[in-house]
């Protein structure tokens, strides 16, 4: 396996820069994923890393060799891709060993990494198959099986669950878990599904316009988001946000609620997640809501409300309220909870 060390990596198409000056390491063996919205960067970065992308400037360093003038074939690098990339005419083994075929690596040595991969992701009985007689889960583990019997240094992995349904997405992140437990390879994970990021990831790198938003663990990021975007993007449903004014060491979040703080006197924005917030009586409300609708989930339901403002607000509860429409919700959180930023730089205070 290997460590990542990208320095001050860009990519532009002409005049139009993408990536701006990344810099992030990655530790042998950590399983690291990229997540943001759509145009964001991330695939873009990664196919930079496999050699798919020419560099713009800066350097990437993987186990301790710069490999920017490399080929992607002699980078010690496996991908696996949203699409596939099958071979329809070759079975499911000759698919898995094609990649060892080009490399002249000998037919003992093909047949046993071939056996290996196809037992770590259970489909030693499709091995005579085509892939057109594969299911959608069942090709993305042949193309995973791929990537495995190259034994690559890096292993990565571009949104391969995109095309899966729901029941198949989860499955099959568990499979990625697993694998990455039984490998310990180094592994990059590109998703815009935050779900992912936080089920899967040891350290997430969340991109937002071609630059690192926020690099962290799960929890870290959830905890202690560094920024607005950030904020916004970890967590389902995502946080609600509120404008107030820092002033003389409290914030006025309502008419009848202040937060005692330290920060400086400015416009700020209080943030405050829909799980943490909980019925309580006018008095003590951070939040007022007008009911508008009851999401019931089973398990728990989503809240939809708007301010006075016009602000829309969400509160997660486990039983649903039987106030009717209209009627005006208070809710508060304990200050634990409570995230602060800047509304001018929009970072954390």
């Amino acid at each position: 396996m290997a460590n990542l060390k990208l320095r001050n990596v860009q990519k532009a198409y002409g005049d139009v820069k993408v990536i701006h000056g990344v810099d992030l390491d990655i530790a042998d063996g950590e399983f690291v994923v990229f997540v943001g919205p759509s145009g964001c960067g991330k695939s873009t970065l990664l196919r930079m890393i496999a050699g798919l992308e020419d560099i713009s400037g800066g350097t990437v360093e993987i186990g301790g060799k710069v490999v920017n003038e490399v080929a992607p074939s002699k980078r010690g690098v496996a991908m696996v891709f949203q699409t596939y990339a099958l071979y329809p005419h070759m079975t499911v083994e000759e698919n898995v060993a094609f990649g060892l075929k080009q490399a002249k690596t000998p037919k003992a040595e093909i047949d046993a990494r071939v056996k290996e991969a196809a037992e770590m992701l259970q489909i030693t009985d499709y091995l005579d198959r085509k892939p057109k007689n594969l299911s959608g889960g069942q090709r993305q583990r042949v193309a995973i099986g791929r990537a495995i019997a190259r034994h690559a240094e890096v292993f990565l992995f571009d949104e391969p669950l995109s095309n899966l349904d729901a029941a198949l997405r989860v499955q099959t992140r568990l499979e990625i878990a697993r694998l990455h437990g039984r490998l310990d390879a180094t592994m990059i994970y590109v998703t815009h599904d935050q779900v992912e990021a936080l089920t899967l990831a040891d350290k997430i790198v969340v991109l937002h316009g071609g630059y690192i938003s926020q690099v962290g663990s799960p929890m870290e990021l959830y905890d202690t988001p560094g920024n607005l975007f950030v904020a916004g993007f970890i967590g389902s449903p995502k946080m609600n946000f509120i404008n107030a004014v820092a002033k003389g060491g409290s914030i006025q979040v309502s008419e009848t609620a202040k937060i005692d703080t330290k920060v400086r006197d400015g416009k700020v924005v209080v943030g405050l997640r829909p799980e943490h917030l909980r019925s309580c009586d006018k008095s003590e409300a951070m939040v007022v809501g007008k009911l508008e609708m009851v999401e019931k989930l089973g398990e728990y339901a989503l809240v939809h409300m708007s301010a006075a403002d016009g602000t829309p607000l969400i509160a997660k509860f486990d039983r649903p309220p039987t106030d009717p429409e209209g009627t005006l919700i208070y809710l508060k959180a304990d200050i634990e909870n409570v995230h602060l930023f800047d509304r001018d730089t929009e970072q954390r205070l």
